[in-house]
């Protein structure tokens, strides 16, 4: 199994391919159409990620030590992130989340590219994924 380590770094390693930002916005709106499917019945307030622009909605399930993450959202450029977080952390134990860091945005230059207000719900996905880890940690020791 790969590491979270490790996958940032093959994000990293994807979207040097591409030498323009046009091309970057689409290979991330391609990792948005990939996402599994969202249970309608966790569309609601207590699934809501608050701080986005758009409406998000995240579900984490932890199974045998890990961490699997689910998520939705009603616009295409957030689904890519949410597919981008869901590739580095989902299958993740607990531990290794909060042990990680989030350097590998910064390499990739997506908060130069990404409107304030679409930073500030990157930051707050990455804030749930690290809070219901945090929650996690002891169960799965």
């Amino acid at each position: 199994m790969t590491t979270i380590k490790n996958r940032q770094q093959a994000i990293v390693d994807d979207f040097d391919f591409f030498d323009d930002w046009n091309d970057k916005y689409a290979y991330l709106i391609g990792l948005g159409k990939n996402l599994e499917p969202f249970p309608e019945d966790k569309k609601d307030e207590a699934h809501m990620v608050k701080g986005c622009q758009s409406q998000v909605w995240f579900d984490a399930i932890l199974d045998d030590g890990r961490l699997t993450f689910y998520a939705v959202s009603d616009a295409a450029i957030v689904s890519g992130l949410i597919g981008l977080l869901l590739k580095v952390y989902s299958g993740s134990t607990p531990k290794e989340i909060i042990s990680s860091d989030t350097d590998f945005m910064s390499e990739i230059g997506l908060a130069k590219h990404l409107s304030p207000t679409r930073n500030n719900g990157l930051h707050a996905m990455i804030n749930y994924i690290y809070d219901t880890a945090q929650k996690y940690v002891d169960v799965s020791a």
